[in-house]
């Protein structure tokens, strides 16, 4: 399996509490939260992964002249932000599998690779997104699914909601899916909200362990999940 984490982030609404770092560099238990990342992507059997970087990506690249991984690591650099989309774009030129999972470096979700995989193939979908369960929210869009055939329906605007299902932040996409793309685009605005329509999107439920650190409330609940090691519960 190869897979991209997109580490270019800024961290804007970090800045309060992590300013000097990229988002996926932000410390949590004593280590970068792009440790657990590869850690546990190693640990499932993934061989390649490609960092997209971006903002302050020196401090990502020092990082790995001290730090190893059992895993096959490449990268790519934007010069200038590209959304999303046109990261994911650009780290595709470094792919050697017909199929790649992407990643935020800073969003963890616990979910079954190969199984995820099964679904993507067996659903014939131009790309899959692992879903997660959540309860009285409003930081994110609820996504609604064809239970029957997993295929996704609907991306919603963010709201506040009781129950629903949330984009969990992992993908798995086909390689040349975004050839005819510009360079610069936003996946989920340009891309999934418009296949929906046109295309088979699938959806992937996983009840797995979710963080996002992208805001200081998460952030700090971050340094207590694993430094007890909940985010092992994968």
């Amino acid at each position: 399996m190869e897979c991209i984490i997109l580490a270019g982030g800024m961290g804007t609404r970090l800045q309060s509490v992590v300013s000097d770092v990229p988002k996926c560099m932000a410390p949590v238990a004593g280590q970068p939260f792009l440790y657990y990342l590869l850690t546990t992507l190693a640990e499932a059997g993934f061989k390649h992964i490609i960092l997209s970087l971006g903002y302050k990506h020196e401090v990502i690249e020092s990082w790995f002249q001290v730090n190893s991984f059992p895993v096959d690591i490449s990268s790519v650099t934007e010069t200038s932000p590209l959304g999303t989309g046109g990261a994911v774009k650009l780290a595709l030129s470094k792919a050697r599998t017909e199929e790649v999972f992407i990643l935020n470096g800073d969003t963890f979700f616990g979910v079954n690779y190969p199984e995820m995989m099964r679904l993507h193939q067996a659903t014939q979908s131009v790309a899959t997104v692992a879903l997660k369960k959540m309860e009285k929210f409003d930081r994110y869009g609820v996504v609604d699914i064809e239970p029957a055939t997993s295929r996704i329906l609907r991306f919603n605007e963010k709201q506040y909601c009781e129950k629903g299902l949330i984009n969990g932040g992992i993908y798995l996409l086909n390689r040349h899916e975004l050839d005819n793309f510009p360079d610069k685009f936003s996946l989920e605005k340009d891309f999934f909200e418009t296949a929906v329509h046109t295309s088979t999107l699938s959806g992937y439920l996983s009840d797995g362990y979710f963080i996002d650190i992208g805001i200081p409330e998460d952030y700090a609940q971050a340094q207590t999940d694993f430094k007890d090691g909940k985010y092992k519960a994968v």
